[in-house]
């Protein structure tokens, strides 16, 4: 009986009684491809669509190799191998710079991308058999240990994941993240450009981190925290806001503390500011309180602006600083209505006094409350009265200018009025114009009245 090459590596099994004398050399031969079977070899493929890698019958081919480094190539190639009868392991390196198609006819293809290996086997069934990518589905039980780890889709882990070096992502996008979960695949971390990382949810990125910056992708899109959900510290150098702060607690910075509605420090406070300074009270008024007292207001009356002493009884004083030391220049006294008191003498540009002009009547009263030169034209006889002076201790005049009734009319005066000479002078004669002053320093208990001027034209 003849040889026959019908296993998978394609052994010259000797027929019975063949090769007396000579089998010897072709189990050498045998040995040797099984050597070979088992070891490392290299081999061309062509520059063309299709190739075959054929285990040769009885002799030495480094297409039979474990492991195969395939060279040269010039472009994509489907690679048969061959005979398709064969089963065979190969650890296949493609050193080419294009993909190979490994293939027994018409059955599943393993591709293998230039600069790769995989693992692949056929089982022997003919043109139809199916070429195999062993390392697909592999359970690696234990410890595996690998330098540089490439996945080219994706890569499940169902218990722990420990990374000695580096874990290298694809840049991923907003709507299909590098890194997510498999239960919500638009929500993950990304690499939006050049050294900075993003972040998306709902297949939107929200906000990235690049050089130092944190900033949301969308302009006041992202709040950090939530109405209910809030973090519990914050260590920032500056804070930059374009609208409202809002703190449910107070805000603190050294002794100085702001609360709702108050301002309150341990030390000094000090308000510096480039342009000016505008207080703005709906309520109208500007209390000034010391340790929790208040001693004065600002307020508005109309058109008027009130600055007011709010102490029972308290004089308002305006100082100055003279040569370092500070004086009094006027006191307001709050406990005679407001008569002031200068310290030094008054200097007034021009000089005004209150004039009121009286009505004609039989008894005219002047209130020296509101003026200082008081008038009247008299119409009959007339007897006059003086009402609220200054108080004792204060020296106080006015002036009161008469005019004559075309008939000649009396006067009578206040019994208070000690006249010059003794007696009060005559009356004016018809329509002339009579000057009188008064002079008062112990609150109107006594006036001292004087003829300024008669029959004035």
């Amino acid at each position: 009986m003849a040889s026959t090459y019908v296993n998978n590596l394609r052994l010259e099994e000797i027929g019975s009684g063949e090769q007396s004398g000579s089998w010897g050399d072709t189990t050498n031969t045998n040995l040797e491809i099984i050597g070979q079977a088992t070891a490392w070899g290299t081999r061309a493929i062509a520059n063309a669509s299709t190739d075959n890698i054929t285990i040769a019958d009885g002799a030495l081919d480094a297409d039979r190799s474990l492991g195969l480094k395939l060279t040269g190539g010039g472009q994509a190639c489907t690679v048969t191998l061959l005979p398709n009868t064969s089963s065979k392991t190969w650890f296949m390196y493609n050193a080419t710079s294009y993909t190979l198609t490994f293939t027994c006819g018409s059955g599943a293809n393993v591709a293998i991308l230039a600069g790769e290996t995989k693992v692949i086997a056929t089982d022997g069934l003919g043109s139809g058999g199916v070429v195999h990518d062993l390392l697909t589905g592999v359970n690696l039980a234990g410890t595996t240990k690998v330098d540089d780890l490439v996945v080219g889709d994706d890569a499940t882990v169902t218990d722990d994941l420990t990374v000695g070096g580096i874990v290298s992502l694809a840049d991923g996008t907003a709507g299909a993240p590098s890194l997510t979960n498999t239960g919500d695949v638009n929500a993950g971390l990304f690499f939006s450009a050049a050294d900075t990382l993003a972040f998306s949810a709902g297949g939107t990125a929200q906000f990235t981190m690049a050089d130092g910056v944190i900033a949301p992708v969308t302009d006041s899109d992202v709040d950090l925290g939530t109405s209910s959900l809030y973090f519990k510290n914050s260590y920032i150098d500056t804070v930059t806001t374009t609208g409202a702060i809002t703190a449910g607690g107070n805000i603190t910075r050294g002794g100085t503390v702001i609360t709702d509605g108050s301002i309150t420090d341990t030390g000094d406070f000090t308000i510096d500011v480039a342009g000016d300074i505008f207080l703005d009270a709906g309520g109208y008024e500007i209390k000034l309180l010391g340790n929790g007292s208040q001693f004065g207001m600002l307020y508005p009356s109309g058109n008027n602006l009130v600055v007011q002493s709010t102490v029972s009884d308290g004089d308002m004083q305006f100082q100055v600083n003279d040569g370092g030391t500070n004086r009094i220049a006027l006191t307001l006294d709050g406990s005679a209505a407001g008569a002031a008191t200068f310290n030094a003498s008054i200097k007034p540009l021009t000089y005004q006094e209150t004039y009121v002009a009286k009505s004609a009547a039989s008894t005219v009263t002047c209130d020296l409350a509101t003026g200082t030169s008081f008038s009247l034209t008299m119409a009959q006889n007339t007897t006059f009265a003086f009402s609220n002076p200054p108080g004792s201790g204060t020296a106080f005049s006015f002036t009161l200018f008469l005019t004559q009734h075309s008939t000649a009319v009396t006067i009578t005066w206040p019994n208070t009025v000690d006249w010059a000479g003794g007696s009060a002078p005559a009356a004016a004669a018809a329509n002339a114009v009579q000057a009188y002053a008064f002079f008062t320093r112990d609150g109107g208990t006594t006036y001292y009245g004087f003829l300024g001027g008669t029959a004035i034209a």
